[in-house]
This record gives structure tokens, sequence and C-alpha cells, in this order.
């Protein structure tokens, strides 16, 4: 079974999402969402831009899981921020989705205008319309001047993270404010299974490079979001072994760390 944490304000999030990150919509994503949901998981994540929601709804639906039983998420995306227009967009997801609430809404990238998204973010929390609040890809930075106009810290920052790209000190600074990191990239999109460390220690603890990588993202605290379109590879990536990784193993990690795969928040120009 897959555990689940408890973010700040008391709401509870299965520490394994499934991500829909390429999924296309219609049949493709109304497949692997609801083989994903049958197969146990009851947290999937979806955003606007991904142009899949409505696959995403319908697999939901599909899968004969009650909706109260699925944590879901979605983003707003960068040309929807601002107060006005993050409303609009999110009731747009929810017609897509098929559902009346969310919940996990999250801002997808940082953007001048955050603070006036966020401000949109804090009304809907405060008319129950979701559940939780968050923002994906935030500095510690990016973070700190979000904070500087609110009491309202969210209560994820979903980021690359990774053996490669481990992202310490965030990871820290995320914990110290009760702030979980959700990791995008957690097998590195397939690049995980490139790497002959990850392979040893992975046999080494009698698992799969894919269930030793989500393995030790437990291990830092932090929810793990994977994503395939294939039965067997949405199964495994459910079977993650309860494991300790050793102190030894973990500095053997550190030699692999290095730069991250996706664009740099404090570079982006989308």
């Amino acid at each position: 079974m897959v555990k689940n944490y408890t973010l700040h304000n008391g709401v509870q999030i299965p520490a394994l999402g499934f991500g829909t990150f390429k999924i296309d919509d219609g049949p493709v994503a109304v497949a692997a969402v609801s083989e994903a949901l049958r197969s146990g998981y009851r947290h999937i994540d979806t955003a606007s831009v991904y142009g899949n929601e409505i696959g995403v709804g319908m697999g939901i639906r599909e899968s004969g899981i009650p909706r109260e039983d699925i944590f879901l998420t979605s983003k707003v995306w960068n040309s929807d921020q601002g107060y006005d227009s993050t409303l609009r967009a999110y009731e747009a997801s929810l017609e897509r989705l098929g559902t009346d609430y969310l919940d996990l809404y999250l801002i997808h990238w940082p953007k001048p205008v955050s603070s006036e998204t966020w401000k949109a973010l804090e009304r809907l929390y405060a008319q129950k319309s979701v559940r939780a609040v968050g923002v994906c890809n935030f500095t510690i930075r990016q973070f700190d001047e979000l904070l500087e106009g609110t009491d309202l810290i969210p209560m994820v920052n979903q980021v690359e993270l990774h053996p490669q790209f481990p992202q310490h000190e965030l990871m820290a600074y995320c914990r110290a404010k009760g702030v979980l990191i959700e990791s995008w990239g957690p097998l590195m999109q397939g690049r995980i299974f490139s790497l002959p460390l990850i392979g040893q220690l992975a046999e080494r603890y009698h698992c799969t490079a894919a269930q030793f990588a989500l393995a030790w993202q437990f291990q830092m605290g932090n929810i793990a979001l994977v994503k395939s379109i294939h039965r067997d590879r949405i199964k495994e990536n459910m079977e993650v072994p309860d494991i300790t990784i050793s102190q030894e193993d973990l500095s053997l990690l550190s030699t692999i760390e290095g730069q991250r795969i996706g664009p740099d928040p404090e570079r982006i120009n989308f």
C-alpha cells in the first residue's frame, strides 16, 4: 500500500501520484488513467497546458473509483496567470475534468504576476472550491518573494528532483516551512535507466531501477509523480519496496549529482 502524507492544512495526499504529462488526450489518456486507478493509484496529476484534462476526467469516471477517493491535481498555465484569468482558468479546468472541485491547484511556473495568481488561489481555497493550493518550479528566492504578500503558505512545491538533481537546499527550505515537495521527473524522464550506479544499487536492494528511485524519494520525504501508458510499467511503479537506503549508499548517490534535465525556473521564457 502506498502511504499518505499530511499537508500542513491537514489534508491527506498519497505519496505516489500518476502524472499525465505528454499523455495524449482521448482514448490514450482515458485508458492510462483508468488503468492506473484500477492498479491502485489514488493520486492523479494533470495541467491545463497538457491538453488532456477531458481524457483524464473520462478516465476517472471509467475507472469506477469514487471521485472522493481520488486526489486530483491541475495547474494554471502561464498565459492564464493573474487574478481574474486564474479564476476563469480554474473553472475551465473543472469543466474539462467533469468535476466540481480539485484536491490541489498549483501555479505551474513562477512569473512576475504570480503574486496576483496566488491571490486567486487564496480565494478558491477560502471558498472551499479546492482542498489545497501550491506552486510548481519555485526556487527559494521565488518562494520567498511569493510569501512577502501572503499569510497562506503553499502546501506543495512541485519541482524537478531526482538522484542526479536532488536539490538538498530546496528540500530543507520547504521542510522547514512545512511545505511538501512533489517530484516531477523522479525517473529523469526515463534516463534513470541509463545510470549504471542506479542499476547496481537496485540490484543490491532486490528491486528495479524505477522502484529504487521511488524508494529514494520516499526516504527523502517527497511525493513522487510517475507516468506511463504501459500496463506493466504502471503496475511496477506501484510496487515500491519498503527499504531503507544506507547512508553509505546515499553517499554513493551523491557522486552522480549534476544538472537538471528540465527548464531552469530562473530562466524560463514561456
